[in-house]
């Protein structure tokens, strides 16, 4: 996946600062007769992995709108968001801005971007939910599907063949057999080994078996957000990732997985749950990897209890059209070809996931995304709960599974005091 996903981070509270936006003209209608140039911020991934792209975008956008400038503007993930809410706070403020899936709820409910209508882009009928819902509200879209990322089970094939193991587990009990195997193999020699690497705090992939088993984190009833990991399902997903986590990691309970490719690259690690660039980053010394390890990882879609693949959180990336730019309808041509059948393609060659399900079928199977692929079409985003921003900046997703790994707490006691803290927080914003 991308690499700025790696520091995505949660959206800052941007309801002081956009406060004064539904009362100002959209600019929806905007064509060349307004300014003459159009400013587009995306993150840096797009400057580092297809620059070709933004150019031969710009270069179509050109012939359709002779005399109209493309300026494109290429931001930082930790920064982005302040400087968005500071340029909406004026009237000087970008034409089209790159918004990660799980950041563009608060700026939606705030009215901060301009409506779109879906059937003006390709495949609209197919995107990605993880995408696609994000987007909508009372029953209109405000942005657009870019590209999307999804995490799957990464091994090591050397590990593997030295513990007699020919081929990546296909189901859940495969994967369990495997996991014992590679146990009994290497961590009665060494005690630090972990045949899965599952840490604490790793709320992505605990919240992906609380999906598998039928679960949720929060559920809308009555026009309401509240949250549902108390429930018999989630309480099962997240017995069934508490099961995984004792009997196969050996590590640090309290900590997170920021530093997993560091982990995995010190050698004792055999199976891991990850984005997908994360195999490379665990041979490569820039990211604490060893890279005596590179060649020596393979990746396949992770099992999940229900027998499908576990549904992964899709990170992902939407592009959206201020409601006080002056350039409305020429942000939404420049989105349309930068989100076309033949962008997606593109993506899909710089080995990122297409916003769209037709399109997954164009992932080489036998390549680093195919598995990711197979598991997207399962996908899931943080509930589009407005407050849900502040939620994630609380951790208290991460503090209940701490409670949970270490045993501070039984599932059911942390589930249910996660529920209390999670309401609050949605109630109070």
């Amino acid at each position: 996946m991308a690499r700025g996903l790696r520091g995505m981070v949660a959206i800052a509270s941007a309801v002081a600062v956009l406060a004064g936006v539904a009362g100002c003209e959209s600019g929806g209608s905007g064509s060349a007769k307004g300014s003459q140039r159009l400013t587009v911020w995306l993150t840096v991934d797009a400057q580092e992995s297809w620059p070709d792209l933004v150019e031969s975008t710009n270069a179509r956008f050109a012939q359709q709108h002779p005399g109209v400038s493309v300026a494109v503007e290429y931001q930082q993930w930790t920064t982005k968001n302040l400087k968005l809410d500071a340029a909406l706070a004026g009237r000087d403020v970008p034409d089209v801005v790159e918004m990660g899936n799980s950041e563009v709820v608060n700026y939606i409910v705030n009215d901060a971007f301009t409506a779109v209508e879906p059937s003006a882009f390709d495949q609209s009928a197919q995107w990605l939910g993880a995408l696609r819902e994000p987007c909508e509200s009372n029953g209109r879209t405000y942005c657009v599907p870019y590209y999307v990322g999804a995490r799957v089970g990464i091994y090591r094939t050397d590990l593997f063949q030295q513990a007699g193991l020919t081929k990546a587990p296909e189901s859940y009990p495969e994967l369990i057999a495997d996991l014992d195997a590679l146990k009994a193999k290497f961590g009665a020699q060494d005690h630090a080994f972990s045949a899965l690497y599952m840490p604490g705090r790793y709320w992505y992939a605990a919240m992906a078996f609380v999906k598998d088993t039928g679960g949720e984190i929060a559920v809308k009833t009555d026009g309401h957000w509240r949250s549902a990991l108390s429930s018999p399902e989630s309480v099962a997903g997240l017995k069934a990732w508490k099961g995984l986590l004792d009997a196969y990691y050996v590590g640090d309970r309290s900590k997170d997985n920021g530093d997993e490719p560091a982990v995995v690259g010190q050698g004792k690690v055999a199976v891991f749950y990850g984005n997908t660039w994360e195999a490379e980053a665990a041979a490569d010394p820039q990211s604490g990897g060893d890279p005596a390890l590179r060649g020596r990882f393979a990746t396949f879609p992770f099992p999940g209890p229900s027998g499908g693949p576990l549904p992964p959180f899709l990170g992902g990336s939407e592009l959206a059209v201020p409601a006080k730019s002056k350039n409305g309808q020429l942000a939404q041509d420049w989105i349309r070809l930068f989100t076309d059948r033949t962008s997606q393609q593109r993506l899909i060659k710089a080995n990122t996931l297409p916003n769209n399900t037709a399109q997954l079928a164009e992932v080489d199977p036998a390549g680093v995304n195919g598995s990711a692929a197979k598991a997207a079409t399962r996908g899931w985003v943080t509930p589009p709960a407005p407050g849900w921003a502040a939620v994630e900046k609380a951790n208290i997703l991460q503090e209940m599974l701490e409670d949970i790994a270490t045993g501070k707490h039984t599932v059911e006691e942390a589930a249910k005091t996660a529920d209390g803290r999670i309401d609050a927080v949605i109630d109070k914003n």
